[in-house]
């Protein structure tokens, strides 16, 4: 039996999952020679939420910190999760958008990208997938999983085919709220490898402490790959632990090949920065602990963050087991989809509003509106009339991919930005993340001219000496 290969995420969703996205360049960069020696199969080091923490909170060009680290780390696969048409945004974007992004991103570097859907909505990553593939990158396309009346194995076996005749390279099962339980995942993970001729890999969180169990049996299923974490980022919202796992499996059929000495080292390596997320309040003891509630309401260690930090603006902490309760129930509505960004989102708001209004419904976000019209794409379940017209009225639906109905927009966002573009990356940070790009833009300018940015002129390129 082939060895089990190690996907290493502190560089990107372990961080992401603990400390809200937090870890600099200045932090990553000094242990990276180390990590490319440690035989992992791939770093996770971009995509998710890091693009857009290192603009809004580090002052960082993600592009150029994809740059350092592939300089850095020459000899192990670099890895990044992209959200479909999603991109790493929140919303749909233009075709001509997301193209352009998939061939930058692996022209800086990237040589895996795991795409997925929130609501393994094939639709939505057909474009991804077909341009990871022309531009000869390895395509992980991910399920997201998650349980309801109609997510079974069948029905997991059913997407896994499709995505392997659409030219993945492997399948990712992506438990994104720690509810694959182990002897679910010997029976998901042995069906699935009659039904493909692809690699399979396995990414879950500690949240309701069943990670490394259920790593375990899909191990002995026949799971190809398996996400960890680097012991001092580990458990908790984060993955399970990487070096008990590569020693748990060394000189057995399973062996991953690991440096165990070199393991340490880089285990050494963060276990000060941990202090310092732990002294500094970043990262709180909270998200470290088992979370069996994950496995009753389904809801991820960032979307329950999000809940609270909602409530407290409101002045409800009181009403959090409410709102726990709710989350079931818009997501039934709401045609029962995966909680993963931006689904997540939209379903726990609206959760939150129903539970402050006293009444379901009488307050409706847009997003919620844009999903329940079809903005997202199709939901695992229709959702029935009656609650689609309570939410849109009238209004039609959309049935076909939600992107066929977007123009191309790259040019028009060109042509914004002109006065601040140093390099081709910089048209699609502002595609991304406009207002925030834009706040980039200027203090990237500052720092480097060493203007006022509140005198200069970017519509004349003036500036007062």
């Amino acid at each position: 039996m082939a060895k089990v290969k190690i996907t290493e995420t502190v560089l990107r969703d372990a961080h992401q999952s603990l400390i809200a996205t937090r870890m600099t360049a200045d932090e990553i960069l000094p242990v990276a020679e180390l990590m490319d020696q440690a035989g992992y199969y791939s770093l996770e080091v971009w995509g998710g939420a890091t693009f857009d923490a290192c603009l809004r909170f580090l002052n960082e060009d993600p592009w150029e910190r994809l740059r350092k680290i592939r300089k850095a780390i020459p000899n192990t696969n670099l890895q990044m999760l992209l959200r479909g048409q999603n991109i790493l945004g929140y919303k749909h974007y233009p075709d001509d958008v997301l193209t352009e992004f998939i061939k930058r991103a692996v022209g800086n570097g990237i040589d895996i990208i795991r795409i997925f859907d929130a609501l393994n909505d094939i639709r939505n990553l057909e474009t991804a997938m077909s341009v990871t593939v022309k531009e000869g990158a390895h395509a992980q396309a991910a399920i997201s999983y998650t349980t309801s009346p109609i997510h079974n194995t069948q029905h997991y076996i059913d997407n896994a085919k499709t995505l392997e005749s659409m030219g993945a390279s492997s399948i990712c099962i992506k438990d994104m709220a720690g509810l694959l339980k182990p002897y679910t995942a010997y029976e998901l993970v042995g069906e699935l490898k009659k039904a493909v001729n692809i690699p399979i890999d396995i990414h879950s969180h500690y949240t309701s402490g069943l990670a490394s169990m259920t790593y375990m049996k899909a191990i002995e299923a026949g799971a190809d790959i398996v996400d960890c974490a680097i012991s001092p980022l580990a458990m908790g919202t984060s993955q399970p632990p990487t070096e008990p796992f590569a020693a748990a499996l060394q000189n057995t059929c399973y062996d991953t090949g690991l440096n165990l000495d070199v393991l340490n080292e880089i285990a050494d390596y963060f276990k000060p920065l941990r202090e310092k997320y732990l002294e500094s309040g970043l990262l709180d003891p909270k998200v470290l602990s088992v979370d069996v509630n994950a496995l009753i309401y389904q809801v991820p260690g960032g979307m329950l963050s999000n809940l609270v930090s909602q409530l407290k603006q409101q002045g409800k902490e009181d009403k959090m087991d409410e709102v726990l309760q709710e989350v079931p129930r818009v997501r039934e509505d709401l045609g029962y989809p995966p909680l993963v960004t931006p689904t997540s989102q939209i379903v726990g708001t609206q959760a939150v509003l129903n539970v402050i209004t006293g009444e379901r419904y009488k307050m409706v976000t847009k997003e919620t509106k844009a999903y329940v019209r079809g903005e997202y794409g199709k939901p695992p379940v229709e959702i029935k009339e009656e609650f689609r017209r309570q939410i849109i009225g009238d209004i039609e639906p959309i049935t076909a991919r939600p992107a066929d109905f977007i123009a191309p927009a790259l040019d028009d966002y060109r042509d914004f930005i002109k006065a601040y573009i140093e390099q081709e990356e910089d048209v699609l940070t502002y595609a991304l993340f406009p207002q925030v790009a834009e706040s980039f833009f200027k203090y990237r300018a500052a720092e480097k001219y060493k203007i006022d940015s509140t005198q200069v002129s970017y519509d004349y390129q003036i500036h007062p000496v």
